[in-house]
């Protein structure tokens, strides 16, 4: 289901500050997240994204700001909330020697309704290894079962901090896949990443973070169209290109060149290629290769923050 503007509320954060000594983790972040909303954080590391997550736990008090979770308040009513939410941390440990199906046990009484064990342990892919000792399975089993772990209390909101750290391609696609089942059951979800694909295909709306603030917030297609920089046209030719008659081209604002391929920033991008092709007919040139590519979240996150997110 995707957010729509009737949806109830079910995370308000507001102006969450967070120190660690002369460090500032958060700087007043504020966000909010609708009921069956797939919400994402993006981030490079360190820039609070499981400072935040914690705090809408209750696993740690803000400096400032406030917060509601499930309309409770995470640091007063913190035995409450844990009936209500789910939460995949970036390192599930549990004891070497536990059987699978012994700490989905143990997990399930710790809540009032409890999902169905064997139904989960199906659904994750677990269940011909319900005896299997903890320390004997592999790290794609160990994300399954945390995520089983999470949903056990069959919870309204999902937390996940960077859920696909460290797996390889196909383990990834099936969190993806997981994820997006949430959506379909209606589940609210907010996980946090470092990778741009990630945001773009999983989030409905997504808040860039970096260095402990918003500095962007809205949906993947709204973010990209805030992007001063526009469509990248890659653009081979049979004859180099003079810099003069690039920079005359409408609609292009900035452009460069690396072995004998042209970059060309535009918007709107038709107008450019337009432009290009009329110029390429003057000056009796060929056009060898285009390549038209829209600006992405990562885009966004230089343009705001001088950087790469990976930096």
């Amino acid at each position: 289901m995707r957010p729509g503007g009737s949806n109830p509320t079910v995370v308000e954060a507001a102006g969450l500050c967070k120190n660690y000594g002369s460090v500032q983790a958060l700087r007043g972040v504020s966000f909010e997240i609708k009921k069956g909303e797939v919400f994402g954080l993006l981030g490079p590391n360190g820039a609070g994204k499981t400072t935040t997550i914690e705090i809408l736990e209750g696993l740690r008090q803000p400096d400032g700001g406030s917060v509601r979770v499930c309309g409770l308040d995470p640091t007063r009513q913190s035995g409450e909330l844990k009936q209500r939410i789910g939460a995949q941390l970036q390192a599930t440990v549990l004891p070497d020697k536990i059987r699978v199906d012994e700490a989905m046990r143990l997990f399930a009484g710790f809540y009032r309704r409890p999902a169905s064990i064997d139904k989960l342990m199906e659904r994750f892919g677990l269940a011909e290894k319900g005896h299997a000792l903890y320390e004997t399975l592999s790290g794609g089993q160990k994300q399954r079962l945390a995520l089983a772990l999470a949903l056990v209390n069959d919870p309204e909101l999902v937390l996940m901090d960077e859920p696909t750290v460290g797996l390889d391609v196909q383990l990834r696609r099936d969190i993806y896949s997981m994820v997006e089942t949430f959506r379909g059951e209606g589940r609210t979800v907010l996980l946090t990443t470092h990778y741009i694909e990630e945001a773009e295909r999983l989030c409905d709306r997504v808040a860039i973070v970096d260095r402990g603030q918003v500095v962007a917030l809205g949906t993947p297609r709204e973010l990209v169209a805030r992007s001063s920089r526009g469509s990248r046209l890659e653009v081979r030719v049979s004859k180099p290109l003079g810099a003069d008659m690039i920079k005359q081209l409408e609609a292009v604002h900035d452009f460069s060149e690396r072995d004998g391929t042209y970059f060309l920033y535009a918007q709107p991008v038709a107008r450019a290629v337009v432009a290009l092709i009329r110029l390429l007919e003057m000056e009796s040139n060929e056009l060898l290769d285009l390549h038209v590519s829209q600006p992405t979240l990562e885009d966004v996150f230089v343009e705001m923050t001088g950087r790469k997110i990976e930096e």
